[in-house]
């Protein structure tokens, strides 16, 4: 089996680390017990290298043998191929984890990516725009607060869906906007209690600090 390597900034400030996105797939590569390396490229200086493997200058890229992938997404997907307990053997299963794998993606992470980047630029004015990316945002929540009432989680047991949705979530707790949605923040924290959770965000973080 060919070696894995993620690929990561060398450093990032101190806003986003715990939250950047190799954290996905560290978490995914911990919990299916898949042996990985992690290599670094400069945050400050992206060359073409790193364009050629990320043709938007980001965070992360996964190296399995021949292939590269970008995409945190993507990257989840291709791992779950490698592991059941990322993605259950079952056909209709499989579909489950699939659509909810795309709908933390194309339904929560697309109201909640805007929403963040209001809250991490601390600007507070009370625009249209803003109100609408708020209730954008409220509207997706609602709809899983509805969802996560009534299961543990996403597809059955645990699955490579759930550390998406999950990590999508997360972010939207660092700035309080689960306090009214106790089923999301209820799933946020059973999924963050997991050991390959803790151990990829204590990784990440540990990883960025060593460059300071």
């Amino acid at each position: 089996m060919t070696d894995l390597i993620l690929t990561t900034f060398d450093w990032v400030p101190d806003m986003p680390r715990g939250y950047v996105r190799d954290l996905r797939v560290r978490w995914a590569l911990e919990e299916a017990g898949l042996y990985y390396r992690v290599e670094s490229v400069p945050f400050r200086d992206r060359g073409s290298e790193h364009f050629s493997h990320q043709p938007f200058g980001q965070v992360p890229w996964l190296t399995d043998g021949e292939l590269s992938l970008f995409e945190s997404g993507a990257i989840l997907l291709h791992l779950a191929g490698r592991s059941e307990t990322l993605m259950p053997v079952d056909p209709q299963r499989r579909s489950e984890v699939t659509q909810w794998l795309f709908a933390a993606l194309n339904s929560v992470e697309a109201a909640s990516l805007p929403w963040s980047l209001f809250k991490f630029s601390g600007d507070t004015a009370d625009t249209p725009g803003r109100q609408n990316l708020e209730a954008f945002l409220q509207a997706r929540l609602q709809h899983m607060e509805a969802v996560l009432a009534k299961r543990e989680w996403l597809a059955g047991r645990f699955s490579v869906a759930d550390i998406l949705m999950a990590d999508v979530l997360r972010l939207v707790d660092r700035f309080d906007g689960l306090s009214e949605y106790p089923a999301c923040l209820d799933y946020v924290a059973r999924a963050t209690a997991r050991p390959a959770f803790v151990k990829a965000h204590a990784d990440q973080m540990a990883h960025f600090a060593a460059a300071d």
